[in-house]
C-alpha cells in the first residue's frame, strides 16, 4: 500500500502508543496507488482520526469551557483537571491529530508518485493537502506551537528526525499551509462541499481553512480574500434556510465540513456521542425532563447535560429576544409543554438532538464549518483592515437571517464586540468558540468572568488555553518537545 514502515514504529514517535521491539525493516508497497480509485481509497483513510477526534468529550473541549457553555460534570476535561502527566483528552487529540497528519503526507507522496493526468492528480492532491491541513490547524489550536513535517516517513533516519522534531512557531505552520493550499485549491472544481460526490472535502473546505489560518495570524486581507471565493460558489445566504441547521439534516447546501456518521438498529452504525449531553435527561419512556418527546424515542441515554449559561441565556441570546435561531439553540419547552429543570437556563435546542437514539449512539453528522461562519470572518477580517461598511455589511448578512435588527457602526470595539456575539448566536455548539477566544486572546478572563461551574473557576489557568502536549510525547522525543507554559505554573 505505499512506502510503508512496519507502522507501530511511527505510532511511537508521534502517538501515544509504546513501542518495545525495535524496528527491523521496511516494506516498499509504492507500486500499489497507481489507479484514481487506489488513491481514493488512500485518501480515504485520511479522514478515519475525524471518528475517534469527534465526540462528547471534543465538544466539552470546545464548549463546555467557554464563556457561553458549561457541563457540571465528572468529565475531568469539564473541570479543566489536566496537566502533561495527566492530559486528558489532549493525549487522543494529540495522537489522532498526528494519525491524520501521518496518513495524508503519506498519500499525498503516493498520489504525486502515480502515473495519473494532471487533472486528476492535482485534485486528489488538493484533497490530500487539504485533509493534512485541516489536522494541523486542529493541531495548533489545541497546542499552539507543534512540530510540523510533510514527508512520508518511509525509512528509519526519516522515523528517528520527525520524532525528535521540537515545537514550531504555529505563525510559521500556519503561513506554510497557506501557500500550498493557494497552490492547489484554485486548480479544483469551485463548487460546494454537498456537490462532492460523497460529500468530500474540496475547494470550498480549503477556502475556509485558508481563512481560518490566515485569521489566526491577523493576515486579513489573504482570510479576505479566501472568503470572497466562498461567497463566490455559495452566493446569497438567504437561499439556505435556518430550518436546515438541525443537525439531523445531513450534508445540508450550507455545510463547509461535516464529520459523518451513521447509525442503523440493524446495519451500519459508525456513530459518535455528543448528543447524549445535549438532550433533556431522560426518565422513563420517552419522557424527558418531564415533557413526552415522542420523537427522541424511549432508548435513549442522556449522560450530565452541556447547558448554556446564565450570561448566553441573559445577555447573547435572551429569553424574550426576537432572535429565529432562538427555539434551535434553545429549549424552555417543548411544543408548548415547560420542562420541569429550566429555571434558570435551558436545555440546548432540537439543533443538537438525536431522534430515535439507542443508547448513546448519536448518528448524527458533527457540524463543523458552514457558510454563515465564512460570512462572520468576513465581517471580521473587514474590521481587521478598518473597512466598517463592508464589516457591517457582512455581519449583517446573518443578522438578516436570523430576523434581527441590521447593526449600525458605533465605534470599532463595539463592532469587534458585535461580531464576538454574532458568533455565538449562531455558532453555538459547533466546535468553534474556544478557538474563537483563544485566538482573540480573551479565553481566560471570559471564562472566568462567565462560567457558572464553581470547578473551572477553582482549577483555571491561563495556560489552560492550550493543551499540554502529554509527558510520554516529550519523553519520546528526547526532551526536543517542552511544556514550558505549564511548567511555569508547576513552579
Amino acid at each position: 500500500m505505499k512506502q510503508l514502515l512496519i507502522i507501530a514504529g511511527f505510532l511511537y514517535c508521534l502517538s501515544g502508543c509504546t513501542l518495545k521491539e525495535d524496528i527491523t525493516s521496511f516494506v516498499n508497497t509504492s507500486n500499489y496507488y497507481t489507479t484514481e480509485a487506489q488513491c481514493i481509497s488512500g485518501l480515504n483513510s485520511c479522514y478515519i482520526p475525524l471518528k475517534s477526534i469527534y465526540n462528547y468529550t471534543y465538544l466539552i473541549v470546545t464548549e463546555g469551557v467557554t464563556d457561553l457553555m458549561n457541563i457540571h460534570s465528572g468529565t475531568l476535561d469539564a473541570q479543566l483537571d489536566l496537566s502533561p502527566a495527566q492530559p486528558r483528552y489532549g493525549a487522543t487529540m494529540w495522537t489522532q491529530g498526528y494519525k491524520g497528519v501521518m496518513y495524508a503526507n503519506s498519500i499525498i507522496a503516493a498520489i504525486q508518485r502515480a502515473p495519473l493526468s494532471d487533472s486528476i492528480k492535482n485534485n486528489l492532491t488538493g484533497e490530500g493537502v487539504i485533509l493534512r491541513a485541516y489536522y494541523y490547524w486542529f493541531l495548533t489550536c489545541n497546542f499552539g506551537d507543534v512540530p510540523f513535517y510533510t514527508e512520508d516517513v518511509s525509512d528509519a533516519e526519516t522515523l528517528d528526525r520527525v520524532g525528535r522534531l521540537g515545537r514550531m512557531p504555529a505563525t510559521a505552520t500556519r503561513d506554510s499551509l497557506i501557500r500550498e493550499l493557494l497552490i492547489y485549491v484554485p486548480k479544483m472544481p469551485q463548487i460546494r462541499t454537498s456537490d462532492n460526490p460523497g460529500n468530500r472535502l474540496g475547494a470550498a473546505m480549503g477556502w475556509m481553512l485558508i481563512g481560518k489560518l490566515a485569521q489566526w495570524n491577523k493576515e486579513w486581507d489573504i482570510a479576505r480574500d479566501a472568503m470572497e471565493h466562498l461567497e463566490a460558489i455559495y452566493g446569497d445566504l438567504s437561499g439556505y434556510p435556518l430550518s436546515d441547521l438541525p443537525f439531523k439534516n445531513k450534508n445540508i447546501p450550507e455545510s463547509i465540513f461535516e464529520v459523518q456518521f451513521t447509525y442503523s438498529e440493524s446495519g451500519l452504525k459508525v456513530t459518535t456521542s455528543s448528543a447524549c449531553i445535549c438532550m433533556p435527561m431522560r426518565g422513563s419512556g420517552a419522557v424527558y425532563d418531564g415533557v413526552s418527546i415522542p420523537e427522541l424515542g424511549a432508548s435513549a441515554t442522556t449522560y450530565t447535560a452541556l447547558r448554556p449559561n446564565v450570561y448566553y441565556v441573559q445577555s447573547i441570546m435572551r429569553k424574550d429576544g426576537n432572535d429565529l435561531r432562538k427555539p434551535l439553540n434553545l429549549a424552555w419547552d417543548y411544543n408548548g409543554t415547560p420542562f420541569k429543570s429550566v429555571a434558570t437556563v435551558p436545555w440546548t435546542g432540537p439543533k443538537f438532538w438525536s431522534y430515535g437514539m439507542i443508547n448513546s449512539a448519536d448518528g448524527n453528522n458533527q457540524r463543523v464549518f458552514r457558510y454563515a461562519d465564512a460570512l462572520l470572518m468576513q465581517a471580521e477580517n473587514y474590521w481587521g483592515l478598518k473597512n466598517a461598511s463592508e464589516s457591517i455589511r457582512y455581519l449583517n448578512m446573518v443578522k438578516t437571517r436570523a430576523g434581527l435588527i441590521p447593526y449600525t457602526f458605533k465605534n470599532w470595539d463595539a463592532l469587534l464586540d458585535e461580531i464576538q456575539k454574532e458568533r455565538a448566536r449562531e455558532l453555538l455548539g459547533e466546535y468553534q468558540r474556544k478557538y474563537d477566544l483563544v485566538r482573540w486572546g480573551i479565553w481566560y478572563q471570559a471564562t472566568y468572568d462567565y462560567t457558572d461551574y464553581s470547578a473551572v473557576k477553582t482549577n483555571m489557568l491561563p495556560c489552560h488555553e492550550y493543551y499540554p502536549i502529554p509527558d510520554v510525547e516529550v519523553a519520546k522525543s528526547g526532551h526536543a518537545l517542552d511544556n514550558n507554559a505549564y511548567d511555569a505554573y508547576a513552579r
